[in-house]
């Protein structure tokens, strides 16, 4: 049985921080307190910590490195799914208009490891990456 795990991250606004992982991501809002706010994302504890030096329109600062011919956003975090799931949550982003800074696409297609992903950004600048497999087995595949 995997445990859940618990990521802090820094955001400009908590209200906009709720909107977004609460509003379009669908996540439940747990605890919070002045300077920070918790959500359930999919089983996992994601912390949104109010960092003022990002000040009213900031991001934080993030790199791409190269992989299977994209650009892709590090740091970021997410959750591997299902494919039903992850194939679901293309089509709430969608729909919730978000931008993708990596279009949903199959990588490594026809090679070990091939996987549904998908990135795009919170308003802080923080990156998201999630991902599936029809294989699940496939996941630490070499």
């Amino acid at each position: 049985m995997l445990t859940p795990f618990h990521l802090a991250i820094p955001v400009r606004d908590l209200d906009e921080a709720r909107r977004f992982y609460g509003g379009v991501l669908g996540c439940p809002e747990g605890r919070s307190d002045q300077t920070w706010v918790d959500f359930d994302l999919f089983g996992h504890q994601v912390v949104c910590h109010l960092d003022p030096s990002l000040g009213k329109e900031g991001r934080v600062r993030a790199h791409v490195n190269p992989v299977d011919g994209h650009g892709v956003p590090v740091p970021h975090f997410g959750v591997v799914l299902t494919m039903e799931q992850w194939e679901s949550l293309v089509q709430r982003l969608r729909a919730q208009g978000v931008r993708f800074a990596i279009e949903p696409y199959i990588r490594f297609k026809g090679l070990v490891g091939e996987q549904a992903t998908l990135f795009f950004y919170d308003p802080s600048g923080n990156a998201l990456e999630f991902k599936a497999f029809r294989d699940l087995s496939q996941l630490f595949a070499r």
